[in-house]
């Protein structure tokens, strides 16, 4: 009689969600006329030939203290979260006495420019302002400029003892997009879990352990687990090993295959990044 109950309780309830209305799918289509520029604020972009032209006066004019894309520089500030920029909405009203004036308090000298050159201007920095604000068109800039003979030197210096550019990297630049490549060899986090989701982990990134017990008898095999108490791991054969590691005399040596990456993460500049992805991408 319960059973027979509980069963009637279950329909009566799926009866009653079944008639509720439902909320609107996530992936549902925009209702028509909807727009991102509107729903964001940000107005309809300007036009690409001003931003062209722009873009051409400011980085020779303000690049050196503004930076090349307007986000801040040495000495200047970020005018892409410029108060004044925003009120400006690339008309040049706003940024043009700037411009003609300067501010000699704040360092900043006079620019002879055209009323057709400051609305340029203006329709550059009113670009940059839209496109933080929309993050939908962002468009990945070319990553390739760096210098490849550099490239080289460094990757002889600290890869080559574990990559060959005619073994392991041959052609590794027709198999993968710039972007792709230069987040490979930052980023190599390729180890995977076994049994997850996911691709399989590439054995040439798992890490091991050997664990040398007081007696000297060793065990070797893929790391499990480790922190400050327990270390596990699966041997060739597939069986599984722990052992209670605190103060017993037990010792674990790990081996990441990946740690030199982390390593040089530490130490790469900007112009590393940018030398070793340019000699990557002669690797075709």
């Amino acid at each position: 009689m319960k059973i027979a109950a509980f069963f009637s309780f279950v329909f009566a309830a799926g009866l009653s969600l079944a008639q509720e209305p439902q909320a609107p799918a996530t992936n549902a289509p925009r209702p028509a006329g909807f727009n991102v520029r509107s729903f964001l604020a940000i107005g309809a972009a300007p036009d690409a030939a001003a931003v062209e032209r722009g873009q051409k006066l400011y980085v020779p004019s303000c690049g050196f203290c503004h930076g090349t894309n307007a986000t801040g520089g040495n000495s200047g500030p970020d005018l892409v979260r410029s108060v004044l920029v925003l009120h400006d909405e690339g008309s040049g009203s706003q940024i043009g006495p700037v411009i003609l004036n300067g501010r000699p308090d704040k360092g900043m000298p006079k620019f002879n420019l055209t009323e057709a050159q400051i609305k340029d201007i203006a329709a550059f920095l009113l670009s940059r302002s839209q496109a933080a604000a929309n993050r939908m068109e962002y468009k990945i800039l070319n990553v390739v400029t760096g210098d490849a003979r550099a490239g080289e030197a460094y990757f002889k210096d600290h890869c080559a003892s574990c990559h060959s550019p005619t073994g392991d990297l041959a052609h590794i630049a027709a198999k993968y997009e710039a972007e792709a490549l230069q987040s490979r060899f930052l980023y190599p986090l390729t180890k995977g879990i076994a049994g997850m989701p996911g691709p399989p982990p590439s054995p040439r990134a798992q890490i091991t352990v050997t664990v040398t017990l007081p007696s000297g008898q060793s065990y070797s095999g893929v790391l499990q687990y480790l922190d400050d108490f327990s270390v596990a791991l699966k041997d060739s054969s597939g069986e599984y090993h722990s052992w209670s590691i605190g103060g017993s005399g037990i010792q674990a040596t790990v081996h990441d295959p990946l740690e030199a990456h982390g390593e040089l993460l530490k130490h790469y500049t900007d112009a590393d990044m940018h030398n070793i992805l340019a000699y990557l991408e002669t690797l075709k």
